[in-house]
């Protein structure tokens, strides 16, 4: 049994359990249908009797009986005639009807027991057991009370064979058709595990070739359903994403590094190997070393700056929400920041008070430091930068303006590309993520960002989360 598959399993199971139902059914059609057939034929036995009264009439003279052309049977009796109707006395499954006076004499009709029968008195509405020849007979007598009929009986008689000649037709039946029942219950049983188990096999298919690395957007693909299966090969696809994402930002993040701390780097070892060639003076080594200072804390802020990059587009770090003080958490950072005033940028904010948002702090803060930062950056000399922060019923709005170098329409839609940076002259100390951190961050609480710029005249970005995200 454990090298089968499943499906052959289930259907030996299936098939199993069919057996025993199909045998249980068998044996209560045997024990059951006998008393059922019997009773049954007791029950024939007093309606033909029953009907056959109508079938037996008096008449004084011949003349009056009515002539219909049907072969009826005339028998003189007492001061009269009696008419018995050409069909009364048809054998009716198996029942034999005759008429008697009520001193034994047969007047008409048959009856096969006849002798075993003649000394057996007449009693109305009750049937009598008769034993012939170890076979046993059922025979029921009833009065004839019409006018003119007077000492007249009809007497029925059916075998017990007849229940059970119908009780051996009913056991063959059932003989041939609960295996053929049982059959094409199998093989239906074995068609529809092998359907219904179909889906595994699409599971399986995909997650192989996903765990050796062949297709990592391959995906399960099902009909259309809402069962268990369905269900599952939707939770796995959900995963077989994030697993394709994960080794896409595994690759990308490899590829993105190598690329962005290959400049550093080269200057950290040409300057290094610059200072080794021959002896320097002091003037020189200060420089020297601090090129390499500059040229390494720029790595290290990038290296920071990819990894929480990765952990927030990953979700891999946990960000708990809390219901906070968006008002103030704004109106602090621009409080702090003001105190930069680099290159004589002056920095004003104008908030919105008692504005409440559901969000994590520390990825706010992120946010909104990330786009203060990147105004100075590429703002004007002695410009300035304005930040607000309004709400409407639903919204939050927060806007970030300068009047800086701003950003030329073929750049916009690039800008919040990771390592994207428009003026190169101005990245010494940037890292060209801070914009693509900030769209995930507003990605992630469902918002919406818009940047409005012209070349020469400053940048506009305005952000948009809602109150209860």
């Amino acid at each position: 049994m454990k090298n089968l598959s499943i499906r052959t399993k289930i259907s030996l199971w299936f098939t199993s359990v069919l057996v025993v139902i199909v045998a249980l059914t068998y044996i209560v059609i045997l024990s059951v249908s006998g008393s059922v057939i019997q009773k049954t034929i007791q029950d024939n036995l007093i309606n033909t009797v029953s009907d056959n009264v109508d079938e037996v009439e008096f008449f004084s003279n011949i003349g009056d009986t009515e002539h219909d052309n049907d072969a009826d049977v005339y028998i003189e009796y007492s001061d009269g005639y009696l008419e018995v109707d050409d069909d009364y006395l048809d054998l009716v499954n198996g029942i034999s009807t005759a008429l008697y006076v009520d001193n034994g004499v047969l007047l008409y009709g048959e009856n096969p027991i006849a002798k075993a029968t003649a000394n057996y008195e007449f009693s109305e509405n009750k049937i009598q057991h008769v034993n012939v020849k170890g076979i046993t007979y059922y025979v029921y007598d009833m009065k004839l009370t019409q006018d003119g009929l007077d000492g007249l009986w009809l007497r029925g008689v059916v075998s017990e064979e007849q229940g059970s000649a119908q009780l051996s037709s009913t056991a063959i039946t059932s003989l041939y058709l609960l295996p053929l029942i049982l059959l094409f219950a199998g093989i239906g049983g074995y068609i529809i595990a092998g359907k219904t188990l179909n889906p595994i096999k699409k599971i399986e298919s995909a997650a192989v070739q996903i765990s050796h690395g062949q297709d990592l957007k391959k995906r399960i693909e099902l009909s259309p359903g809402t069962d268990e299966l369905h269900q599952l090969a939707g939770t796995f696809n959900e995963m077989f994403e994030r697993l394709e994402g994960a080794f896409e930002s595994e690759q990308q993040f490899t590829s993105d590094a190598s690329h962005e701390l290959r400049t550093p780097l080269s200057v950290v070892l040409a300057q290094c190997e610059y200072s080794l060639e021959q002896a320097r003076t002091q003037e020189e080594y200060e420089a020297a070393l601090r090129m390499i200072q500059r040229q390494s804390k720029k790595m290290n802020h990038l290296i920071e700056d990819m990894l929480r990059f990765v952990r927030l587009e990953q979700k891999t770090d946990r960000f708990p929400n809390e219901m906070l003080d968006y008002s103030d958490l704004v109106s602090s950072i621009c409080q702090d920041m003001a105190l930069l005033k680099e290159h004589g940028i002056i920095l004003t904010c104008d908030v919105q008070k008692d504005i409440s948002i559901l969000a994590n702090r520390e990825l706010l803060s992120r946010m909104i430091i990330n786009l203060i930062s990147n105004a100075y950056r590429y703002g004007r000399e002695n410009g300035f930068i304005k930040v607000t922060l309004t709400a409407t019923t639903s919204d939050t709005i927060l806007t970030v303006c300068d009047n800086g170098i701003g950003i030329s329409p073929e750049h916009l839609d690039k800008i919040f590309n990771r390592f994207y940076q428009v003026d190169a002259s101005r990245t010494e100390c940037g890292t060209g993520l801070g914009l693509a951190m900030v769209k995930e961050i507003v990605k992630l609480y469902g918002g919406e960002i818009r940047v409005e710029s012209e070349p020469e005249k400053g940048s506009r970005f305005e952000i948009v989360i809602k109150k209860s995200t």
